[in-house]
């Protein structure tokens, strides 16, 4: 992942509640965070739904946009300040040109995917409290990185029962 965070050029600071990302419009670029940490999410109805966390050394992009060159329904907002690289489209084409990096970046796609199945099964199938202790098992350092609610949203649970099961 070394190499691909290195194509960088160019740095953001977001703000806290700042967005990087808003509804309907199109975002080609991965960004790396440097430090702080981001949400992405969706609004539904009035109610938004916490798809998402990324913190310090994590990638984030809004896929569905980046893969489809279209407008997405999805929010990416800092939860603090935040920093991030940004790594465009175009520079990862390049990137691509290598066989060696093609076998990176399809590594990191099939990271997100598993990822993203993983949590789709946790809330069609386990308890709040499975959905707790498999993220804290998985993502440790979430919990001092995120505020518990949204944390909670993210585990579509309420924050008084996360507040309960991390007592617990």
């Amino acid at each position: 992942m070394k190499e691909l965070i290195e194509l960088s050029a160019k740095e953001i600071t977001i703000n806290r509640n700042e967005f990087l990302k808003v509804k309907d419009s199109i975002d080609t670029n991965l960004y790396y965070i440097a430090s702080g940490s981001l949400r992405i999410f969706v609004l539904d109805e009035y109610e938004e739904q916490t798809i998402r966390l990324g913190y310090k050394e994590n990638l984030v992009v809004s896929l569905d946009s980046f893969l489809t060159n279209k407008p997405s329904n999805l929010f990416i907002q800092a939860i603090k300040k935040t920093v991030v690289k940004v790594i465009t489209k175009p520079q990862i084409e390049q990137f691509l040109e290598t066989e060696k990096n093609r076998a990176i970046w399809t590594k990191i796609l099939e990271t997100l995917v598993i990822q993203q199945m993983e949590r789709e099964i946790d809330l069609l199938t386990n308890s709040p409290k499975e959905r707790y202790e498999r993220v804290l098992k998985r993502s440790p350092q979430l919990f001092q990185e995120i505020p518990n609610r949204h944390i909670a949203n993210y585990l579509r649970m309420s924050a008084e029962t996360l507040s309960r099961l991390k007592k617990s």
